[in-house]
């Protein structure tokens, strides 16, 4: 008994082990939810939410977070309580709240309610349990603000500010002096509500202060400096620090070129390799900071590091979460647990070093002062809560070369040509004026050059849209190249080719891309399958060598047949010594069995001798091999679609093959190549052109749509072709580039500044931002990559013209064989007639009623030959024999009455 008793316990704590064990296992597998509302207009907020989960979840195995996303209309506190309630419903194990107040309020009170950690990123005063707020904590910001207005050096300033939320940041800043320093003005610039600071920006432009802080929200700063710059704010005469740490995301491209001195802070750097990781990944861009603004915001930073720090807590604690429902009075017991060992933690973010005090702020971190200059953002220094601020100002403007400063504060005038991508008026349905109206490669790179060098610039249209040459009868420059040497333009700029002729009336920059002439013709077309296209996937000489072989086998089985002993055969087993022997492989036969392996069907004739044994194998392994590789290769070969182009080069071109004509632009760099040419191809091609004016056309485009609708070829320059079969997919480029080129500025004779902007196209090279714009222009904008979706993997379905052959060789067999049975059933209903001396037409419809009947496997035997016929000598016996085989042509070619008794005489002699 005790055996027994102590046997089921062990039994008992085995099981106990057992169930715990997978009790744990299923807890530490179970999914983590995790929440976030956000509001709608904001949806990057979701993006970089799922981003952190999976980046969690890829650097821990073992965690398995999961979010859980609702957008909401900003500021909609019903909306936000809604969707939280049912979000609890979903074990939640924290809650990222959204960024505008009132909906935020009121997700913090729920979460507080149920004791469940809320991870606030929004500029707030206060915390509450659970609370952990991201943000750095408004009054340490503005501890940095003081810190900084005395590093500068401002003896009195104005504070401009949105609303009354954000005193509490400036209170350092009004304090800061006392009552016996210099006075500080406070305006508040959202009076109206109504997004018309005009007013207000007037009074402190009549005021006598020049320097200004400005705290405000990312929702009216934008709007503010627009305004501050249409009041005539952005001078040089002004200086200003935002208290926005989200600043640095804004459009400040319009405010580079001013002369207004700009600062401010950010927690977020694009040069923190983590981030630039981050952004790479959420916009799928090698550079996302390729403009002055940084794409990542505060908000989306703070919500990645929460993220990470939930993971980090989770890690050292593992509390399952539980069902909540705001219909009752349920918590989460481990809610102020979870959030207090989270204020405890220390960890290294987007948003730098992030660690809490014991209310859950984040009073301690981090900040990188930075200014506005012409080249965009430039860091000047640091600011900690731990040492205050630290000047880093990079070397001061003088030590720039003289060059980039004699560009710096320049105003030049460019002329511009309409020519896709180069430069484009814009498609919108409001009138734009002066450079707001063009937009285009060209457009764009000079854009960028006025970035980098510090000039500003104005575009107009070139009234004949012509690029401009040397007119051989007058002697003198037309088009834009007109236009620069008259002074009217200091620059010219489309895709103007650099040749010897132009430059002798103006100089160039170094090419900013480089190409050549190349032919425009349509696609190749598809050629019709071929009527035998089975026979493909074999060459003539394999198809010659296999009826060679099926001979020669055929052949060998027919002489080793008759040769090996084996292979002859009693016909008759009843006779055990029989007068003869037969011998299955007939000439026919031995056709008929080669050819049933061949086609994988076999054949009743089994060989017994070796040698004819070896000959079949030899012959069943050759077709093995031979119809595995056809079979392997008729699939392809059914399926794939010949192409076809009449030309496949400039020398095709030459030579009209295929009725193709061809054509260029009259008064182009193209036909000026053309004309210039020593090549005698290209010679031959330009007599062509020259002596068939029909076939010039006075614009690319009217070119491009030749070639679309006709037998016709355009030569033009390799990159407006990449252009054109980005967007026209009946149309490609045939052949190699005909010559090298480049295309390039175009200035005014000895202009000082050619190689200034020489060695700004030459580092933006250097530093792949041409291929990018190229990329943008010619493969996002305008209907670009339309012709570069994938091809479709599945294979085509095949039609009648792939598969006629086969039909055809079955219709024509089916037919042979139709009159060969008909010939056959003919002569032998002729030669029983004869045989018998009946009527032939009588046995002819005789043969053919029964044959209508469609019934029946037997057949009686009409005409019997006489028994004793056969008791004759052996002469007369092959006479019977063949007599009999034509009498009845439903029995086989033997002996259809054997003589027994004979037999059996003869034996009894012997």
């Amino acid at each position: 008994m005790g055996k027994i008793s102590r046997s089921h316990w062990g039994i008992s704590l085995i099981s106990l082990c057992i169930v715990v064990g997978q009790l744990m296992d299923s807890c530490r597998t179970e999914r983590t939810n995790v929440g976030l509302i956000y509001e709608n207009t904001n949806p990057d907020l979701e993006k970089i939410f799922h981003l952190a989960i999976d980046k969690a979840n890829e650097e821990n195995e073992e965690l398995k977070l999961h979010g859980v996303a609702v957008a909401i209309e900003p500021n909609n506190a019903f909306e936000t309580s809604k969707k939280l309630c049912k979000m609890l419903r979903q074990n939640l194990v924290a809650v990222f709240g959204p960024s505008t107040n009132l909906a935020a309020r009121h997700a913090m009170s729920i979460c507080d309610a149920k004791e469940l950690p809320f991870l606030d990123t929004r500029w707030d005063f206060a915390a509450q349990l659970p609370t952990i707020n991201l943000h750095p904590h408004p009054a340490q910001l503005g501890v940095a603000l003081m810190d900084l207005v005395s590093a500068l050096g401002w003896e009195s300033f104005t504070i401009i500010y949105e609303s009354g939320e954000y005193l509490a940041t400036v209170n350092e800043l009004l304090q800061m002096y006392g009552t016996t320093g210099p006075a500080i003005t406070l305006r508040r610039y959202d009076l109206d509500l109504n997004g018309n600071y005009r007013n207000v920006l007037r009074r402190i432009r009549n005021a006598e202060d020049d320097s200004f802080v400005v705290v405000g929200s990312m929702d009216t700063l934008p709007e503010f400096f627009k305004q501050a710059q249409q009041v005539g704010l952005m001078t040089s005469d002004y200086r200003y620090i935002i208290g926005n740490l989200d600043w640095h995301t804004m459009d400040l491209e319009p405010y580079q070129h001013a002369d207004a001195n700009i600062t401010g802070m950010r927690v977020v750097s694009p040069q923190n390799e983590q981030v630039l990781e981050v952004a790479k990944a959420l916009y799928a861009s090698e550079e996302p900071f390729q403009n002055v603004s940084c794409p990542v915001t505060n908000s989306m930073a703070l919500i990645y590091d929460g993220i990470q720090l939930l993971a980090e807590t989770h890690k050292h604690i593992n509390f399952r979460p539980i069902q909540l429902s705001c219909a009752d009075d349920s918590t989460w017991d481990k809610g102020y647990t979870f959030v207090n060992y989270m204020k405890q933690l220390t960890l290294n973010g987007l948003t730098g070093t992030i660690r809490f005090d014991n209310e859950g702020l984040r009073t301690d971190f981090q900040l990188e002062v930075i200014e506005l200059s012409v080249s965009g953002l430039l860091p000047i220094g640091q600011w900690s809560t731990e040492n205050g601020f630290e000047m880093n100002r990079p070397a001061a403007a003088h030590t720039l070369e003289p060059d980039m400063r004699s560009l710096m504060n320049k105003s030049f005038v460019v002329v511009t040509a309409i020519s896709e991508p180069y430069g484009m008026l814009k498609e919108t349905a409001e009138k734009q004026e002066g450079n707001a109206q063009f937009e285009g490669f060209g457009i764009e790179l000079i854009d960028e050059l006025s970035k980098k060098l510090g000039f500003t610039y104005t575009f107009y249209l070139q009234p004949d849209n012509k690029y401009g040459g040397l007119d051989p009868k007058t002697g003198e420059w037309n088009g834009m190249l007109r236009e620069i040497i008259d002074n009217r333009a200091d620059m010219g700029i489309t895709d103007l080719t650099m040749t010897s002729e132009r430059e002798s009336g103006v100089d160039f920059t170094i090419p900013f891309m480089n190409l050549g002439i190349a032919i425009l013709f349509r696609k190749p077309m598809k050629e019709p399958p071929k009527l035998f296209s089975f026979m493909s996937p074999f060459s003539g000489e394999v198809w010659l060598w296999l009826g060679l072989a099926y001979m020669g086998v055929s052949i060998s089985m027919f002489i080793l047949g008759r040769l090996s002993p084996a292979e002859w055969d009693n016909p008759y087993p009843c006779i055990e010594e029989p007068t003869e022997l037969e011998n299955q492989f007939s000439f026919a036969n031995c056709l008929w069995f080669s050819i049933g392996a061949l086609l994988q069907q076999g054949s009743e004739l089994a060989p017994k001798a070796f040698s004819t044994r070896a000959v079949a194998s030899s012959w069943w392994f050759f077709t093995l091999i031979l119809v595995s590789s056809y079979t392997a290769n008729l699939a392809a070969f059914l399926t794939v679609e010949s192409l076809v182009t009449p030309i496949e080069d400039a020398d095709d071109l030459s030579q009209n093959k295929g009725g193709v004509n061809y054509g260029a632009k009259i008064g182009g760099s193209t036909f000026t190549f053309f004309k210039d040419a020593k090549y005698p191809t290209y010679q031959k091609m330009f007599e062509f052109m020259d002596q068939n004016p029909q076939y010039m056309t006075n614009s690319n485009q009217e070119g491009v749509d030749r070639v679309e609708n006709s037998n016709y070829a355009f030569l033009m320059e390799s990159t407006t072709i990449e252009y054109i079969t980005e967007r026209r997919c009946t149309l490609t480029q045939v052949g190699t580039l005909l010559d090298e080129k480049g295309y390039g500025i175009a200035m005014r004779k000895n202009w000082p500044y050619r190689d200034v902007l020489s060695q700004a196209i030459l580092e933006m090279q250097e530093q792949g931002l041409l291929t990018k714009m190229k990329t943008k222009w010619w493969k996002e904008k305008r209907g670009g990559g339309a012709c570069s979706e994938e091809k479709d993997s599945d294979a085509s379905s095949l039609g009648f013209a792939n598969l006629g052959g086969v039909y055809l060789v079955m219709f024509v067999g089916s037919c042979f064989a139709s009159v060969y049975g008909l010939i056959n059933c003919l002569l032998s209903v002729l030669w029983t007639s004869l045989e018998n001396k009946v009527n032939f037409k009588d046995e002819l419809l005789d043969e053919l009623r029964f044959i209508m009947q469609c019934s029946g496997n037997t057949k009686a035997v009409k005409y019997p030959k006489n028994s004793g016929s056969s008791s004759s000598s052996s002469g007369s016996g092959d006479k019977s024999k063949e007599g009999s085989s034509m009498s009845v042509d439903s029995l086989p070619e033997d002996q259809s009455v054997v003589d027994v008794e004979a037999v059996k005489e003869k034996r009894a002699k012997k």
